[in-house]
């Protein structure tokens, strides 16, 4: 299927202004660049919530910035912690705003927006350790939260999605449930190498030359760490006993195959898992619903599975 038109209008327009290479430019740089390409596909007006609070949470390094989307009504409600992408270099809680205020509207749950820190100022583990710290805290809080102790739930796209998924195995591995998993064009390798690299390799807004740069800011070179499930959730020893996941890939996506091995690798443990590769979309679709017919779909599938996935009987 060729790429979706609205999609390809955009992709026509990046092309023609190559960025510079990540791993030679200042990451204020990119931050910058990364915020202007998604000026173009924002929402004219903020969809409305039932509030919007911008606070800290305390974590490994200092306090950690939230963004707290709360739902129309009195609850209680489930909780969705939220991980930004930009490949751990960029991205913060105003790239994301449209995709978190959207998800607390359609999936009807609280969802807490996690600013983590950056590499290449702030290289692994800062990014991880934050969004644990962050999860836990809200999980030990949930009654300022949602207040459904037993529908808690991580979502994340990108290295955000790496970010969740490896949240998930460290709850997984300390007896803390979750009810769900929302990782959407997932990192989950930093040591494989996947035919969807080269497929993809150029011309689709992220190139695999991105991949790599982007994966030795993060976690630099070494096997052993790149090969831990702290930054590759794909190397990770078990997936048994796993939260329910929805994992989303992109045909014209460096990325697809390996999200879509972790979807598998799910499955084979007898994990819940909803997957689905979207035809015609690329990396990055859950911030361009507003200009894409085929990104607003996938979204809306995406938060239908999320809103069923988190259903069940209230427990305080």
């Amino acid at each position: 299927m060729p790429v979706d038109p609205s999609i390809e209008a955009l992709l026509d327009h990046v092309n023609a202004h190559p960025l510079p290479r990540i791993i030679d430019t200042d990451p204020r740089i990119l931050r910058e660049l990364n915020r202007q390409m998604g000026a173009t596909a924002v929402l004219p007006e903020p969809i409305e919530v039932g509030s919007v609070e911008n606070t800290t949470l305390p974590g490994p390094a200092g306090r950690i910035p939230v963004r707290i989307y709360r739902p129309d009504g009195s609850g209680p409600f489930p909780t969705v912690v939220f991980f930004h992408g930009g490949g751990f270099v960029v991205g913060d809680l105003d790239t994301h705003d449209d995709v978190t205020r959207r998800m607390c509207r359609d999936v009807n749950a609280v969802v807490v927006a996690v600013e983590y820190r950056l590499a290449p100022e702030h290289p692994f583990p800062a990014a991880y350790d934050d969004c644990l710290a962050a999860t836990r805290w809200i999980a030990e809080h949930i009654d300022d939260y949602g207040c459904r102790r037993d529908r808690l739930a991580v979502a994340g796209d990108s290295a955000g999605g790496n970010l969740a998924a490896t949240v998930a195995l460290t709850f997984r591995g300390e007896g803390r449930p979750l009810a769900a998993q929302l990782l959407v064009y997932p990192v989950t390798d930093f040591i494989g190498d996947h035919p969807s690299r080269t497929e993809n390799a150029n011309g689709y807004f992220l190139g695999t030359q991105d991949v790599l740069d982007l994966q030795h800011l993060y976690a630099g070179h070494d096997p052993a760490l790149r090969g831990s499930f702290t930054v590759s959730p794909l190397r990770a020893d078990s997936f048994a006993g796993l939260a329910p996941a929805i994992v989303a890939t992109a045909q014209y996506d460096p990325l697809r195959d390996e999200g879509n091995a972790y979807a598998q690798a799910l499955e084979d443990a007898g994990v819940d898992v909803f997957a689905r590769t979207y035809a015609g979309l690329i990396h990055g679709f859950l911030n361009l619903f507003p200009v894409s017919p085929a990104a607003d779909a996938a979204v809306t599938e995406l938060y239908t599975q999320l809103k069923h996935q988190l259903r069940g009987s209230a427990r305080r």
